[in-house]
Formats: structure tokens, sequence, C-alpha cells
């Protein structure tokens, strides 16, 4: 009798008549996944502070799942944590731990599985091997989540946020690292990725393979092993991020390949050892953008066409551009750069001597690397000055015929 009191009391009723399931260790309702078969579509399950040591959890009807203090899913290294495959499942204040690595299958902490609406916000992801995996999914909500990981090689891990054959996701404010890849697409749509924080990743902050018409604003990738990744795309558009201090000798800030009529705009690329890497790509617009303290600021290849760099700033990078042909196919026009020394007799905040980006050591180094040593040397600013003056070797038509003065505010 008692016991069936209990049961009732855990099974109160919202006052709007929804029905609410409370959890709790040692409870009349012990597991979640016990509420879930008990829930009705549109329940909302609280689940009180505690540990829970359970087979993996599956949500197979509408339901909301919300912690209070922190309630931790253990999956004891054995299994996945949470299975949604209900359509517009909430998730929000759990935390997730201890899922193993396999290399026979990708687990996760939370994974969404041919499902539409769901939201996974304000939950905590510690040591998952892959954190949110969502596959096959729509129109889902991935916010304020921190995610973090313990990787030491790219085999043994998985990525913090990994969507695959999904579109029109939204994710926003996520904290990722120690991971393989903080945020992984593949075969993604129409998804934007906007003021999440990613560092600290064994390979790429940000990687997305063959997914069109996404948006990536205001995020911060910052030491991760080789920086960002953008493969086999196109309608991209990659604005107000910060890509810093991804070094290695494949590193870059943000690497575009084969990516076609896409915008990278007002982002910053500090402290790289490349800040931009093009490679096969058309018609890339960048604009308004900052290169500071890089090895190389821009590296370009000969097999992209038909992009514009325009009103961008170039302040101390060892490199301003570098490139593999002594053609380009590029405009470079409007733009700052701290070692221009030409002049401005008329005074309209444009310079009327053009400037030419690559400096002839730059093709040396790219040719012979060890040649880096020189870099500081006497011998170099010789090559450099000779070279200005009458140019032999550096690419004629890579040129900015309207470079600016001063920075632009």
């Amino acid at each position: 009798m008692h016991a069936a009191l209990a049961v009732a009391l855990a099974l109160l009723q919202a006052p709007a008549g929804r029905q609410v399931i409370t959890v709790t260790p040692g409870g009349p309702v012990p597991t979640i996944s016990r509420a879930v078969a008990m829930a009705q579509p549109g329940a909302r399950i609280v689940v009180r502070a505690g540990t829970y040591r359970e087979p993996v959890i599956v949500v197979d009807r509408r339901v909301e799942i919300v912690g209070e203090g922190w309630p931790v899913i253990d999956a004891s290294g054995a299994h996945e944590g949470i299975l949604v495959r209900a359509d517009s499942v909430v998730l929000r204040g759990l935390v997730v731990r201890n899922v193993g690595t396999s290399f026979t299958e990708d687990r996760a902490g939370i994974r969404l599985e041919n499902v539409r609406d769901c939201v996974v916000e304000d939950n905590r992801l510690l040591d998952t091997f892959f954190g949110i995996y969502a596959a096959k999914s729509s129109g889902c909500t991935v916010r304020g989540n921190d995610i973090h990981g313990h990787a030491e090689t790219e085999t043994s891990s998985g990525n913090a946020i990994h969507l695959w054959a999904s579109r029109d996701f939204t994710i926003v404010d996520n904290r990722v690292s120690g991971h393989r890849d903080g945020v992984y697409f593949e075969f993604v749509r129409g998804t934007l990725v906007q003021g999440n924080t990613s560092n600290g990743n064994v390979r790429y902050g940000l990687h997305f393979m063959f997914s069109d018409s996404c948006a990536y604003r205001d995020n911060v990738f910052r030491e991760n092993g080789a920086g960002v990744a953008v493969m086999y795309a196109h309608d991209v558009r990659i604005t107000g991020n910060h890509f810093s201090v991804n070094r290695g000798t494949a590193a870059y800030g943000l690497l575009l390949k084969e990516i076609t009529d896409s915008r990278v705009a007002g982002n910053t690329f500090a402290g790289n050892s490349v800040g931009l890497q093009v490679e096969s790509s058309n018609r890339i617009t960048a604009v308004e953008n900052l290169f500071e303290s890089n090895g190389w600021a821009i590296r370009i290849t000969a097999s992209s066409e038909g992009g514009v760099f325009r009103d961008n700033t170039f302040l101390g990078n060892s490199f301003d551009v570098a490139t593999n042909s002594r053609t380009s196919h590029s405009t470079f026009a409007g733009n700052y750069w701290d070692q221009y020394a030409g002049y401005d007799l008329d005074r309209d905040g444009y310079g009327d001597v053009p400037y030419h980006p690559v400096r002839l050591f730059s093709l040396i180094v790219s040719r012979h690397e060890p040649g880096l040593i020189l870099l500081r040397s006497f011998f170099v600013d010789l090559l450099d000055a000779a070279e200005r003056v009458m140019p032999v070797l550096t690419p004629e038509t890579l040129v900015d015929g309207h470079p600016r003065m001063r920075r632009p505010s």
C-alpha cells in the first residue's frame, strides 16, 4: 500500500494537467528508464540529484527530462548514455559521463537518431567517447552544453558534437574540448553554428565535409591540433569567428578545400602557423578580416579561381600572402598591409603605388622549409628589397593595386 502511494506521489499531475514524474535514487521511481516507460506523451520527468547507473536510457516518446542539482548518468564505460528515438524530446540539466571508447561502434553520451525538433541544452558531458551524436535528424537545437574529454590520439577518440546526414540544426553557445574534433559535420545542410568555444581538441576545432548552406558565426577556435577544416561544400558563410594559436606543420586557422561560392568576413586570425589556407576553392569572398601575428596570413593555391580579398588588415605576419604559382586568379584590393611603404600624394587614403604581398623569401621557404632559419637575417632583407625593385620571381598578377594607407577602424 505504501509503495503504491509513493508511486502515485511520484506521478503528480501539473496544474495544467501535464504529467510530472519525479526520479529519485532509492525512491519509488529509482531509474530514468522506468520513468520514461511510465510517461505519457508530453510528460515532464524531473531527475533529482544522485548517480544513476543503468543500461542505455532509450527515450522513445515525447517527454521533457530535466535534472535538478546535476544528476549524474554514469555509463560505467560499457555503453551509451541516452538514446533519443522520439521527436520533440527535451534534455536539460543532466550530467552524462564515462561512455567508454569503442573501436566497433560510435558510442555517445547523447544520441539523436532519426528525430525532429529535439532540444539538448545546458547539459554536461564528461569523458564520453562521442559527446552529442545526431544521425538523420532535423530541426534540433544543441545549446549551452559543456562537453569535455581527455583525448590523446585521433584513433581512440570521438567528436564532441557530431552530425551526420542531418539538416536545419542550431548549435549555439556550447563549450567543447579534449575530443578528436570539437564539431564535426558530414552531409549536413542549412545548419547554424554560433557562439561556441572549441579548444584543445586533438585534430580540428571544427571539421565538416559535404555540408552546404551552413553558417558559422562568432565562434572561438583556439589551440586545436590542426585548426578548422571546411571541405567539399558550397554556400558557406564564416563570419565573426576567432581562429587563434593553431600551430603545427599541418595546422591552419582555417582551411578551405574545394569550397565554392562562400564568404569569409569579419574574422580574426591570430597566432596561427597559417591563418587562411585556400586550396582548389573558387569564388571565395574574404572581406574585413584581421590577420595578425601568423606565420603565413594567407596561402592560396593556383587551382583556386575567382577569389576576392578586400578590406582586410595584415599586421605582424611573417608572410602576408604565399602561393605556388606566378599567376593569380584572385583579386586583392583595398587591404591594409603594415609592410607597405608607398605614398598617397592625392590623399584619398589609398597608396599610389601597388603593393606586391608575396615575398621572394616565401617562395624559397615553400621549396626549402629549413630556410626559415634565415627569416630575420640581413641577407633576406636584401633579397626582398631587390625583388621589389625588379620583380622576377614573385607573381606579377598577385598585387593589391589600391592598398590602404591606414588601418580600417
